[in-house]
């Protein structure tokens, strides 16, 4: 992530939060805590941000300028960096379950985001809420791609809708792949309602659900339950997946596909 990139991102959750601590903002960020004192400081003497210690606080005048609905989850940029090469992977796996011509719906997020680079020279109608995947598909390839209405939330790079008609319904997908926060087996949990309700929407016109979630996803929960285990048709996941998670999930029907995992490359943010 570029330093520019990072430092607005920065402000963003200042933003909707009044102040953070540099512990917190590296974690979100995916950045090291020296990286963040830097930007912190650099920030701090540009009038962009006060402070403080062990973190930042808003300027009094900005917390709250915007009236939006913000939504809970982890920042698009820096969750595209963590284990980027296994979501690679897996996200070509995915690909690979793809028929040219057929209809698909793809939810935003980071692993799935990555299938656009697979999905470049294929002939797919897609149907996708992350306007980073639309925008890279309109560039590379001819697939047919379709964005439902709505609002732009720059954070986590996807469109979301608060109302019914959105031309959602309009549109029917064979699969429908999603990621996550994390998958148990309580079910594929999100850490929004309103993330919820647009993948809800989502589910609804398509015949199978296909999760990718790389194994640190594996046995974790977020905020909220999205779906029951017994509606996740396919899991794909990477071979550092543990066996007994991985034997509870077939337990229960879901249908798991590993694939070799890469070595993690050290945070090149220091």
């Amino acid at each position: 992530m570029l330093e520019k990139q990072r430092q607005q991102l920065i402000l963003d959750i200042l933003t909707e939060q009044q102040f953070a601590s540099v512990r917190a903002l590296s974690s979100q960020l995916n950045a090291s805590e020296a990286t963040i004192r830097r930007d912190i400081t650099k920030m701090a003497a540009s009038g962009q941000l006060n402070k403080i210690r062990g973190g930042a606080e808003v300027i009094a005048e900005h917390f709250g300028q915007t009236k939006r609905t913000r939504v809970k989850g982890s920042v698009f940029m820096a969750d595209r960096e963590r284990h980027a090469g296994n979501k690679r992977l897996i996200a070509e796996r995915a690909v690979e379950l793809c028929e040219n011509d057929e209809a698909i719906i793809i939810n935003g997020g980071s692993s799935t985001y990555m299938m656009g680079e697979f999905l470049a020279d294929r002939q797919l109608s897609i149907l996708t809420n992350s306007f980073a995947l639309a925008h890279y598909l309109s560039e590379n390839g001819t697939n047919q791609v379709t964005v439902p209405g709505g609002e732009i939330y720059p954070k986590q790079e996807i469109i979301l809708s608060a109302f019914e008609d959105d031309t959602i319904h309009n549109y029917h997908g064979s699969k429908m792949f999603m990621g996550t926060p994390g998958i148990s087996n309580q079910g594929v949990t999100e850490s929004d309602p309103l993330l919820i309700r647009a993948e809800q929407k989502l589910r609804k016109q398509s015949d199978k659900l296909i999760v990718l979630a790389d194994s640190s996803k594996l046995g974790k929960r977020s905020n909220f339950i999205f779906t029951p285990l017994s509606d996740v048709d396919l899991l794909i996941t990477d071979s550092n997946a543990n066996p007994e998670i991985v034997e509870q999930f077939e337990a229960q029907g879901v249908e798991v596909i590993s694939v070799a995992a890469v070595a993690e490359q050290p945070d090149a943010s220091v």
